[in-house]
């Protein structure tokens, strides 16, 4: 099923340890129309932190399609606050933000290099732009109990003047015009050992099966606090690193239906967890109670 985790934030943090990206450096370096409507000064770190001020998305699922033209709508678009003064959960516009940069970086689409220098060293079966012959691996989203395919699920924040929950509907994450369509805040396919497997390089210093992607102070990026304050579009205290949610001396992430990956340096523990049968926000914990019964059975060791 299209799953949220933070796997565009990976690939920057893969370009920054390399020296291709400056976290401290505006956006606007690599892709210079950004720099339009006053954005001249929102840094790459605002963008990975969610404190750039683009929380929403005002075009339709179908226009999310078209890479292009998402590009060029964001960076029209005016910061709706002073970029690095305050966080909202930036849950669609990220990956394009974080995705665009490195198409200027690299030249190739944020699924393609996290295909060729990500999940295809590390063997992850994890995809970003989802190939027809997956098609018939895919577990289709099932909405809650009581809820059909118009079900939408939106960030519990501010509705009636945020765009950022999207609209977006049980029947768009199961279309394929969605599965072929590169939204990397959205639409990834894969099953939980291979986010797993992906995630673990940050709770294993970089390296995991011979492949290194980060040094260990690239992966300690990740942890480094950005933000610590209410989130304006989720209505609640959180704290953002670079690109990752912080919990303690964890960091990770939530998906929407109620899949989230956790990991643990410390404990070098990742957990992730992917379903397909959703449930209301506020009455799903299956994620956390997995994490509760992983952290009781390593105390136990």
């Amino acid at each position: 099923m299209p799953f949220q985790t933070p796997f565009r934030p990976l690939c920057a943090l893969v370009l920054i340890d390399r020296g291709d990206l400056d976290p401290d450096a505006p956006v606007a370096r690599y892709w210079p129309e950004f720099a339009a409507a006053g954005k001249d000064k929102v840094l790459v770190r605002h963008v990975l932190s969610h404190t750039a001020g683009l929380p929403d998305w005002d075009g339709s699922v179908e226009d999310l399609y078209d890479w292009p033209a998402v590009t060029a709508r964001l960076a029209a678009r005016t910061p709706r606050w002073e970029p690095g003064t305050a966080a909202g959960y930036h849950s669609l516009t990220q990956g394009f933000l974080v995705g665009e940069v490195v198409r200027r970086i690299t030249g190739g689409s944020v699924g393609e290099f996290l295909a060729a220098e990500v999940t295809g060293p590390l063997g992850a079966d994890f995809h970003i732009g989802l190939p027809a012959e997956h098609d018939h691996r895919v577990a289709p989203a099932i909405p809650p109990a009581g809820r059909d395919e118009d079900y939408t699920s939106s960030a519990p924040g501010d509705p009636a003047n945020s765009e950022a929950g999207n609209g977006m509907r049980v029947r768009d994450g199961n279309s394929l015009p969605w599965r072929r369509a590169q939204i990397p805040a959205a639409s990834g396919y894969g099953n939980a050992r291979s986010v797993a497997l992906v995630q673990s390089v940050l709770a294993c210093g970089g390296e995991v099966n011979g492949v290194r992607l980060l040094s260990q102070a690239g992966c300690e990026r990740a942890r480094e606090e950005q933000f610590d304050g209410d989130d304006r579009v989720l209505g609640m205290p959180t704290r953002w690193g670079l690109g990752y949610g912080l919990f303690g001396g964890a960091c990770g992430w939530g998906g929407w239906g109620g899949s989230l990956v956790m990991i643990d340096p410390g404990s070098r523990l990742v957990v992730a967890y992917v379903t397909h049968q959703m449930r209301e926000p506020a009455e799903d914990t299956r994620g956390m109670e997995l994490v509760a019964a992983a952290y009781e059975g390593i105390q136990g060791l």
